[in-house]
């Protein structure tokens, strides 16, 4: 309870600087206060009411206050002090399109949360049997040992052109490439560490079995270092692999709906800015030690949410002005994502994804310079379907949460697994685009989940044939 008081607490102080702060117009302001109360009563019900552990609300509700008000009210704090107020994406500030943006986001909170708790109580207890693992502690190991070593033989060129290049500078391979290696074959490690993890959890081994596991842990975290580090992963793909890693290991850091939340908000919503602002501060720390009013001061603390790591409400607004112009795609553009899997060469005419989209609506209109942007889910549903569009994408959300929410409670640790990285991942598939979200996840789970069972049940039925064939004989 001392937790769960202390969050809210902060959660609370923060919120409430956060809007005595908020210098705009009356109007604005209670489109922000309607969304603050709406994601306060999700949060009092995710830390003091749901019985059910669920990180996948932890990480909603953590996104939705970082990208939907945190940076976003900054934001517009900045925009209407400018003198011509433009976003760093060239897109124009305009209070009414700030106030339709927040619409759509209650729109998606309420219904979201709505299917979100009714689905729950249609949950039911599996009784699915689990393959069994017994009796081949040393088999699985070795195989998942042998295969992540072979990934690492056959991709070593690939690493070192990784290791070398300028963070500046484009791979030299191309995206269905970058696919298969990064999110199916780079993660099959990462499903060995599992595994081992489930014989140390589900019995007692004696002794050379137990050093047997462990080292084969050690050497699958070695490997899975040298092909997930920041030298050939971005942040957002290394996060939700190392805090599954956490899961498995330490458990007791993130076994609860207040401690997973905690920890998001602490470390995206306090640390992840306060480095920012360090970074870029025309301050020495000694300056600021010795007088932290500096950090108030000039709107340095805003400022740095005027970055592009922060446009997913910004571009929001954008789909509105795009379907305000073009009108809806009618669910054609969503195909990009959903059929992400087909070449280009063989289908000329595939959508480009969402934030490309956006990206090129504003190299034509405002002469932006970048095309690949974020896209969050509620303007993807609305950028398809227009308002039905919204729930659509809140309803979808809601049940494959609720999906993976059973995996996370299975006795079949690869399900837990996903699950959890699914969890970790909402985080980049809520702010978009769902192309690359769901392409990205989808990679994660072949190499994760459906190349380790295809594994477990071709080397489980050659050795059930075996020691059948012997005992027949």
């Amino acid at each position: 309870m001392f937790l769960r008081n202390t969050f809210i607490f902060i959660y609370l102080t923060v919120t409430v600087f956060l809007f005595t702060s908020f210098q705009v117009s009356l109007s604005l302001w209670v489109s922000f206060f309607s969304n603050a109360l709406i994601l306060t009563f999700i949060t009092y019900f995710h830390i003091f009411i749901e019985k059910t552990y669920s990180p996948f609300l932890s990480t909603y509700i953590v996104f939705n206050y970082l990208f939907f008000l945190l940076a976003p009210m900054n934001q517009a704090n900045v925009m209407t002090a400018m003198e011509f107020p433009i976003y760093g994406n060239q897109f124009p500030y305009n209070e009414w399109t700030f106030i339709k943006t927040n619409f759509l986001i209650s729109l998606f909170h309420i219904f979201f949360f709505i299917i979100y708790v009714g689905s729950k109580t249609l949950i039911k207890k599996s009784n699915k049997v689990v393959t069994s693992l017994k009796g081949k502690t040393y088999l699985f190991p070795s195989i998942f040992i042998l295969f992540s070593v072979l990934v690492l033989i056959f991709n070593f060129g690939f690493l070192i052109d990784e290791y070398t290049r300028p963070s500046w500078k484009a791979p030299d391979y191309n995206i269905s490439d970058l696919l298969i290696r990064t999110k199916v074959l780079f993660v099959i490690p990462l499903a060995g560490i599992v595994l081992c993890v489930g014989y140390l959890r589900k019995r007692k081994l004696p002794l050379q079995k137990l050093l047997f596991v462990t080292l084969s842990i050690l050497l699958l975290l070695f490997i899975l270092l040298v092909l997930k580090n920041p030298l050939t992963e971005k942040r957002n793909a290394l996060g939700p692999i190392y805090l599954l890693l956490i899961f498995l290991f330490y458990p007791r850091l993130i076994n609860s709906n207040v401690k997973t939340t905690f920890l998001l908000f602490f470390s995206m919503i306090v640390v992840f800015p306060a480095l920012q602002f360090l970074t870029h501060v025309d301050y020495g720390f000694a300056e600021l030690v010795s007088n932290p009013s500096l950090i108030l001061r000039k709107n340095d603390l805003s400022l740095g949410f005027m970055s592009l790591n922060y446009d997913a409400f910004v571009n929001i607004g954008v789909v509105i002005e795009i379907v305000e112009n073009d009108g809806v795609s009618f669910g054609f553009q969503s195909l990009s994502a959903f059929l992400f899997f087909v070449p280009r060469s063989l289908w000329p005419s595939k959508p480009d994804s969402s934030g490309l989209v956006v990206g090129d609506y504003l190299i034509d209109k405002y002469d932006f310079w970048f095309a690949n942007l974020s896209n969050p889910l509620v303007s993807e549903g609305f950028m398809n379907f227009g308002y039905f569009g919204v729930l659509l994408m809140a309803f979808l959300l809601a049940i494959t949460i609720v999906f993976f929410l059973t995996w996370l409670n299975s006795n079949d640790y690869l399900k837990k697994a996903i699950a959890f990285y699914f969890a970790m991942h909402l985080i980049f598939l809520l702010r978009g685009d769902f192309t690359n979200g769901f392409s990205y996840f989808v990679g994660t789970l072949i190499g994760l989940y459906i190349i380790p069972k295809i594994i477990i049940y071709i080397s489980g039925f050659i050795l059930d044939q075996k020691v059948w064939v012997s005992k027949k004989k």
